[in-house]
């Protein structure tokens, strides 16, 4: 290998051990963002095998799984998922020989396509007979099934038939358009339990329509957690991405709440409503504890004839994902937490001790089926508030990359999953130099596949049933997974390939249904034809003012872009929640918390000269933009808030279609919300908003305080 090389050697390509690589879709090589071509080591290409079910341990393995592959490959009568986008040309094998072959299309409304498919059958390969379909422009967008007959052979496929492009709403269409990040469980009110629940967030999305005329909002993952302490900090290392976080609920907002006697609930409250204006970093967990047992209470209120239709309706909507996450979260409560014990790993859905768990304790199953629904309820509600007070899209919800191994989502399903042996991360880039390994277990690729991917379907739509945009962290895992083995380190990883076709595909059916946009984090190591594809479908892709530098140079010192050449079809920002809010990282926040805790490689004199160098190149794009002067520059302590601002209002010279302004900035708030590579070293995710004084900002405050408005104005023009 050299360091002008860029793809393998042919000598490489025709090692069996390779070739059985690239017919399992992993990736022997890759080019990293530095524009290095590396490798993957055997020993990785092994395991990573391994995790998807083949044998690759010795020379007579590697063989007999080639053969095998090419077998199966062979035999398969038709994909067991296809994908169409109306518009464009698909054209799908049917494995078949001879013209003995019936098609049969039923729709996504039971009802039957009404052409002829064999008309647009034809021969492929003149050796074999085997025959290629041409799907016609006719069908509609939707999930469908598609059933081939041929002599003896029956097969069936989910054809996902999709809108070739997710279109942007009229609204966005019509001019750019802005709104907020914010970690809504960092912001508080009175009514709140020490933690932003979605009361907070209902009255966030309208305040900021009103009075900030702002389109949407941003907001940390909601996905589902543990059911009781200890709690998870992460909202991107959920339990399950299906549902939702329950913690978040707020009691008061609950119908049959006005039955209660509210002392009771009261002195629940009063044990952890001070919080509501510490300083100190959330406790999730005492949080959690008081509320759970206000939220069992209100359970217990009779529910009127209709709100118990509500309830049962929502749970057949919510089919056997959602009886399987209840189970879980039961276990979790009569056996301990999964990592305590051994019934993670010792039963699963067919076990005879979880049959009875379910029989004997079916009335908290059936409460953490109801927490599901009232979490709905008042996520919907939020939204509802959104949209009715103006928000062109309102809520952003964001997708994380991948589930906990201990979570619901395993437990019950582990053959969605390559568990035990490999987790997914990603490899080094500029920002983390030894990669990183997020330890969650990657999806299948073939279970996928087989599926018709109906596990990442209704994850989807459950999503934007009560959203108008999602935000997918770490979009290239829609093509491409680094799967990490046990003991290799982030490092020692490989890409694994998906079909981004047919999750594209979902994503474009389901955020066309609701009018609404998906929003890809396509940062770090991100190959240019992903972000061409995700273009082409309408995806918007992200822009950081931080990260922008010309020719994407990875220099602290080299010139930033000016962002009137930033991406249109894009989500343009100042900053990222990785980052320490835009007022800390100009004081160099991020380095002396990397000192503090010892995440530095080398002297902390190197990084300082560095964040100095980034900050100087920042201030010179700045004042070649005339957005501040030299003298300004010179002395970016004593400017903090002007220079904060100029750095949003340059990134209104983006044509990007969405801008976005962090609640963090807009109230000058200086703390890291979140430090990468660490864990219980720092209160990751647990940092509740304040302004630079660190005096508790409450969520009634915020669009009220006169920098928000000032930081508002400048995203609408007004300054």
């Amino acid at each position: 290998m050299t360091q002008t090389q860029q793809t393998e050697s042919a000598e490489r390509i025709a090692r069996p051990l390779i070739q059985l690589a690239k017919l399992n879709g992993i990736s022997t090589s890759y080019i990293d963002q530095l524009g290095t071509y590396v490798e993957i080591r055997d020993e990785v290409l092994v395991s990573v095998l391994a995790a998807l079910g083949v044998d690759a341990s010795s020379d007579e393995a590697i063989t007999a799984s080639y053969a095998a592959t090419q077998q199966r490959i062979a035999d398969t009568l038709v994909e067991p998922t296809v994908v169409k986008f109306i518009g464009k040309e698909a054209v799908t094998p049917i494995r078949a020989k001879g013209n003995d072959v019936a098609l049969k299309l039923t729709l996504e409304d039971g009802t039957e396509y009404a052409g002829d498919l064999t008309a647009y059958l034809t021969g492929s390969n003149a050796d074999d007979g085997s025959l290629q379909l041409t799907l016609p422009d006719d069908i509609p967008a939707g999930y469908h099934t598609l059933a081939v007959d041929a002599g003896p052979l029956h097969a069936e496929a989910a054809l996902i038939c999709a809108p070739a492009r997710i279109e942007l709403p009229p609204a966005v269409a019509e001019k750019q358009r802005w709104g907020w990040m914010a970690q809504m469980y960092s912001i508080r009110s009175a009514e709140s339990w020490g933690v932003g629940d979605y009361g907070d967030l209902k009255l966030l999305l309208s305040d900021a329509a009103t009075k900030s005329h702002a389109d949407f909002m941003l907001i940390n993952p909601i996905h589902a957690t543990a059911p009781v302490p200890p709690l998870e900090p992460s909202p991107y290392l959920p339990e399950s991405r299906r549902f939702l976080n329950v913690t978040y609920i707020r009691p008061q907002d609950i119908a049959e709440y006005a039955e209660l006697n509210e002392a009771d609930v009261a002195r629940l409250h009063a044990e952890v409503s001070p919080a509501n204006d510490s300083i100190e970093p959330l406790d999730i967990n005492s949080a959690w504890w008081h509320k759970r047992q206000a939220l069992q209470l209100v359970y217990n209120v009779p529910r009127s004839v209709e709100r118990q239709a509500a309830f049962d309706a929502f749970k057949e909507a919510a089919g056997p994902d959602l009886r399987a996450f209840a189970a879980w979260s039961v276990a979790f409560q009569v056996w301990g937490a999964p990592w305590e014990g051994t019934w993670f790993k010792d039963t699963n859905r067919d076990s005879p001790e979880v049959v009875e768990l379910m029989r004997e304790h079916a009335d908290m199953v059936d409460f953490e089926c109801w927490l599901q629904w009232i979490a709905d309820e008042q996520v919907t509600a939020a939204q509802n508030a959104a949209r009715d007070s103006g928000m062109t899209l309102g809520l952003m919800q964001d997708m994380a990359v991948g589930v906990h191994s201990l979570g619901a989502d395993v437990w019950w399903n582990p053959e969605r999953f390559a568990v035990g042996s490999v987790t997914v991360g990603c490899p080094p880039d500029f920002y983390n130099q030894q990669g990183q390994d997020w330890g969650q277990p990657p999806f299948n690729p073939n279970y996928l596949a087989k599926t018709g991917y109906g596990v990442y379907r209704e994850m989807v739509h459950n999503m934007f049933s009560h959203a108008g945009a999602v935000r997918i962290d770490h979009v290239l895992g829609l093509f491409r997974l680094w799967w990490i083995p046990q003991g290799e380190g982030a490092r020692g990883g490989a890409y694994v390939t998906y079909d981004y076709e047919a999750m594209i595909a979902i994503l474009t059916i389901e955020a066309s249904r609701v009018n609404g946009l998906v929003v890809g984090e396509d940062l770090g190591t991100v190959p240019d034809y992903v972000r061409t594809v995700l273009g082409e479908h309408g995806l918007l892709g992200c822009m950081v003012e931080w990260f922008a530098r010309v020719d994407d140079s990875p220099n602290a010192g080299d010139p930033y872009a000016d962002p009137s050449t930033y991406r249109k079809y894009a989500l343009a920002s100042v900053t990222t929640h990785d980052l320490p809010p835009t007022a800390g990282y100009l004081q160099f926040e991020h380095v002396k918390l990397r000192e503090q805790l010892h995440l530095l490689s080398g002297p902390v004199e190197e990084f300082q000269a560095s964040a100095t160098d980034e900050r100087n190149a920042m201030m010179d794009r700045l004042v070649e933009s005339g957005l501040i002067t030299p003298e300004v520059a010179g002395d970016v302590e004593g400017h903090i808030q002007e220079i904060v601002e100029a750095m949003h209002k340059m990134l209104l010279k983006s044509p990007s279609v969405l801008l976005q302004a962090a609640l963090v900035d807009g109230v000058g708030e200086t703390r890291t919300q979140n430090q990468p590579g660490t864990s219980s070293e720092y209160s990751n995710w647990r940092v509740p908003l304040a302004g630079p004084d660190l005096k508790v900002v409450h969520t009634d405050e915020v669009f009220d305080l006169p920098r928000v408005q000032s930081l508002a104005a400048i995203m609408n023009g007004e300054k």
